[in-house]
């Protein structure tokens, strides 16, 4: 797996509580290779979204790891895990998850100027741009639409050029035609900068445009 960007090994995610114990993943085992865009599709409720917060470090798992550029995200601690992600991860949510006090051109700058990035307003007004935004780089969210809102999410995903990127379900709050907008928008920024996309959907049809699929259901890979 030496060449994987990112490898599941074994992953186990249970949780506890006073009705007894949830097995939400069961032996989810994989790799993915620089430049693959992979659906992980299932159910509500099959463990989906679990799995892609185990992958970025931010949940942890009860048993397995994951190899993030070659390290062991859960030999580190928070600290490190965190320093990793800022190097090599990005994140689409569906709830866009902007700052509300920053603008346009804040959100975008914020990964940018936490990595230390001198260029980081140049950088984040080119990707502003390059998302059809160039005219939005004073606003808040607040005042933009769910579809611009994703589109700023975007160009602060992709503006840190990650190795990696995660999507979870990053149209469910949009409209079918505006979701379309953003999902050929996310592909082709994918294209240009050669990023690994793992992309979390219900939608089949936005699944079918990826070169690799992953079934999960109740909490365990059918196919992938």
């Amino acid at each position: 797996m030496s060449d994987s960007i990112i490898s599941v090994e074994h992953l186990f995610k249970s949780v506890t509580d006073s009705t007894g114990t949830l097995d939400i993943l069961r032996d989810i085992d994989f790799a993915l290779k620089p430049q693959e865009t992979v659906a992980i599709v299932g159910a509500s409720g099959s463990g989906k979204s679990t799995l892609l917060s185990i992958m970025a470090g931010l949940d942890t798992p009860t048993r397995g790891t994951v190899r993030l550029a070659g390290q062991d995200l859960f030999s580190l601690d928070e600290d490190a895990r965190a320093g990793l992600r800022a190097q090599q991860v990005g994140f689409v949510f569906q709830s866009f998850q902007l700052l509300g006090n920053l603008n346009a051109l804040e959100n975008v700058m914020l990964p940018l100027e936490l990595a230390g990035r001198r260029d980081a307003r140049q950088s984040a007004t080119a990707m502003l741009g390059r998302v059809g935004l160039a005219e939005r780089l004073r606003h808040y969210p607040r005042v933009l639409s769910g579809g611009e809102q994703q589109r700023v999410a975007l160009a602060r995903a992709f503006v840190v050029q990650p190795a990696l990127l995660l999507a979870d379900e990053p149209t469910g709050s949009l409209d079918f035609a505006t979701g379309e907008k953003v999902m050929e928008l996310m592909f082709a920024l994918n294209q240009e900068q050669g990023t690994t996309l793992v992309l979390v959907t219900h939608d089949r049809a936005i699944a079918s445009r990826c070169s690799r699929c992953i079934t999960i259901e109740a909490g365990r890979v059918l196919g992938s």
